[in-house]
Order: C-alpha cells, then structure tokens, then sequence
C-alpha cells in the first residue's frame, strides 16, 4: 500500500503562487512514477504534471511554463505553480504508480480569485 497526503493548498489572487506538496509512505524511489492531477466543478480529472522514477516530466499544455513538479529525491512531490489564473481553480490531487497499480490522495482546494 502506498499512503499519500496533500498540503498547501488555499486561496490565492491571480498572478500568486502556491506550492503544493505530496508526502508519500514510501519512498519515491519504489514508485514509478508521481503525479498531479486536478478537477474543477462539472469537469472530468486532468493531469497537471508527472514526474517519473528517471526525473523525466510532463505537464498540461495549460499549465507549462508556470507550474513546476519536483521531488526531494526522498518521500515528497512538489508542484510550484506560479502565475495562477482563475481557470487553475480545482481540487488538486497526487497520484503514485507502482507496479501498474495507481494510488491517489485525498485531495487539497486550490482556489484562485480574479
């Protein structure tokens, strides 16, 4: 079983920053990859960014150049997200992947205001 536990959401105005963090139970390095994921009202859940067991990283079209995942190469997942708009708005979600089984988190609110 993988635990995961999300903080640092809340509200911010938009062009603020927020860092998100992802503490997991084991360590990354057992996991295949880390992701986060976000799901706005009415709206189906999206990826946000990924990063893999190599440092490899994706992310949303919609969010590259301002958000950046990153992990303390020990238990941890970060997204710094910069610039937010309102849009950015969700419940943002980490996931993990190990052995083709997914775990996620219970979620954090990130709210933007305009």
């Amino acid at each position: 079983q993988v635990q995961l536990v999300e903080t640092g959401g809340g509200l911010v105005q938009a062009g603020g920053s927020l860092r998100l963090s992802c503490a997991a139970s084991v360590s990354i390095f057992t996991l295949n990859a880390m992701g986060w994921y976000r799901q706005a009202p009415g709206k189906q859940r999206e990826l946000v960014a990924v990063i893999s067991l190599g440092g490899n990283t994706n992310y949303a079209d919609s969010v590259k150049g301002r958000f950046t995942i990153s992990s303390d190469n020990a238990k941890t997942v970060y997204l710094q997200m910069n610039s937010l708009k309102p849009e950015d708005t969700a419940v943002y979600y980490c996931k993990a992947r190990r052995s083709l089984r997914d775990y996620w988190g219970q979620g954090t609110q990130v709210t933007v205001s305009s």
